[in-house]
C-alpha cells in the first residue's frame, strides 16, 4: 500500500502539496452540515460518485481508510493528497492491475481498514456502480456505506462526469445511507443495481437539503 509511482517529480510534490492545503481551507470556511454518519462499527465500504470525492476526502481524514487510485500521472496527484490526509491507498485500476488492486483492498479491508471507492471511477460512465466495490465488501464480510454530498458554491470542471471543485466559504450538505450488506450468495450486479439507486437517492436528498436552507 501506499506506492508512490513518481518520486522524483516536483510538480507532483509541489502541486498535491497546494491541493491539500485547498482541500483544508475549503474545509474550514464551508459551513458542513452532516446527516446520517454512522458511528464507528468496524470497517466498511464508504462509496461515493467520482465528482463528489473531494469533500468526503475531508470529512474522512485520519480516519483508517483505505482508497483505491489509479496508476496514471493524474492519479499520482490523488494518491499524494490521500496520503497528507492520513489514507493510506492502494495503486490500480478498472483499465490497469485491477485484479491485484481488488486483492489489496479485501486484504486491507480484512486487516481492519475501511475502504473508499468512487465506484464510477476513474473513467466512468457517469453514475454506474463497477461491481468491483461489490465484490469488495462481499468478500470481507463487510457493508458498503453509500455517502453524497452538495455544495453551494463550486466550480463544474469539463470532465467525463462533470467534476465538482468546491470553493471556499459555501453551504455543504452531506448525507449517509443505510448500510448495504452484502451476502455470500448475494448476486453482485443487483447489489451494484441497489447501490447506484441508493447512491443518486442520496445525492438527491443533498441536493433538496442544500435548496432547502437557501
Amino acid at each position: 500500500m501506499n506506492e508512490l509511482l513518481y518520486k522524483n517529480s516536483p510538480a507532483h510534490s509541489v502541486l498535491s502539496l497546494l491541493a491539500w492545503l485547498y482541500i483544508q481551507l475549503v474545509g474550514k470556511t464551508s459551513r458542513i452540515v452532516i446527516k446520517g454518519r454512522p458511528a464507528a462499527a468496524g470497517p466498511a465500504v464508504y462509496a461515493l460518485w467520482h465528482r463528489q470525492e473531494v469533500l468526503l476526502i475531508y470529512l474522512h481524514r485520519n480516519s483508517g481508510i483505505c482508497g483505491l487510485v489509479s496508476k496514471s500521472k493524474d492519479g499520482e496527484y490523488m494518491a499524494r493528497i490521500l496520503k497528507r490526509f492520513g489514507f493510506t491507498f492502494v495503486r490500480g485500476s478498472t483499465s490497469s492491475g485491477g485484479i491485484m488492486a481488488l486483492r489489496g483492498l479485501i486484504k486491507a479491508a480484512r486487516d481492519g481498514y475501511s475502504i473508499a471507492i468512487t465506484p464510477d471511477g476513474p473513467k466512468g460512465p457517469i453514475f454506474k456502480v463497477q461491481p468491483g466495490l461489490v465484490l469488495i465488501a462481499q468478500k470481507a464480510g463487510i457493508p458498503i456505506i453509500p455517502a453524497a454530498c452538495a455544495l453551494s458554491s463550486k466550480k463544474i470542471l469539463r470532465s467525463w462526469d462533470r467534476y465538482q471543485f468546491p470553493l471556499p466559504f459555501g453551504r455543504i450538505e452531506a448525507v449517509y445511507g443505510a448500510p448495504i450488506q452484502v451476502a455470500e450468495t448475494d448476486d453482485v450486479q443487483a447489489k451494484a443495481l441497489e447501490l447506484e439507486n441508493a447512491l443518486n437517492k442520496l445525492t438527491e436528498e443533498a441536493e433538496t437539503l442544500l435548496a432547502a436552507g437557501d
